[in-house]
């Protein structure tokens, strides 16, 4: 029976110590570039994501936008953007990296930008999803994201928006 409940207290010490190491939380510019510089290297031959690193880094140091991370220790495995409109908050640009998938990161990620958004007096949140990204929509719908909003044709693709009341 002690071997048992050592092995318990053993795994239960493991695990804490690994959601320790997780943090969800505001980007800084160095967790910008250094995600970017991942996102990039993911992408290679793809000019665009070199283009659009700077303009995110631009739009988030106007206040445009606001990128937050997930951190494993100091390196960030995960992103997810804040976009502020006028009457309310887009998430956008929800990735991480494919060792840390479907392990509940980005909803505790997505939960620190909603509370970002709630404090900062917004009451209605967005997210776009493409019709072919059947798991994400699922997600999203399990995250409250159920009311169709619009759709769009972004980058030739159908995107539709879906929101939430924060």
């Amino acid at each position: 029976m002690l071997g048992a409940v050592s092995l318990f207290i053993i795994m239960f010490c493991r695990w804490s110590r690994d959601e320790e190491e997780f943090r969800y939380q505001e980007a800084f510019l160095a967790d910008l570039s250094a995600r970017w510089d991942i996102n990039i290297a993911n992408n290679l031959g793809d000019e665009r994501w070199v283009v659009w690193k700077f303009e995110v880094i631009d739009k988030n140091k106007r206040g445009e936008i606001k990128t937050f991370v997930i951190l494993y220790g100091e390196k960030p495995i995960g992103e997810g953007t804040l976009v502020f409109l006028p009457s309310s908050v887009e998430i956008n640009a929800l990735r991480i990296d494919k060792p840390y998938e479907g392990k509940g990161h980005m909803s505790k990620l997505v939960k620190v930008m909603e509370q970002y958004a709630r404090d900062a007096g917004y009451k209605i949140a967005t997210i776009g999803v493409e019709p072919r990204e059947t798991r994400n929509m699922s997600i999203y719908f399990y995250w409250g994201y159920d009311a169709f909003v619009r759709h769009e044709v972004q980058e030739e693709s159908l995107v539709l928006f879906y929101s939430k009341a924060l």
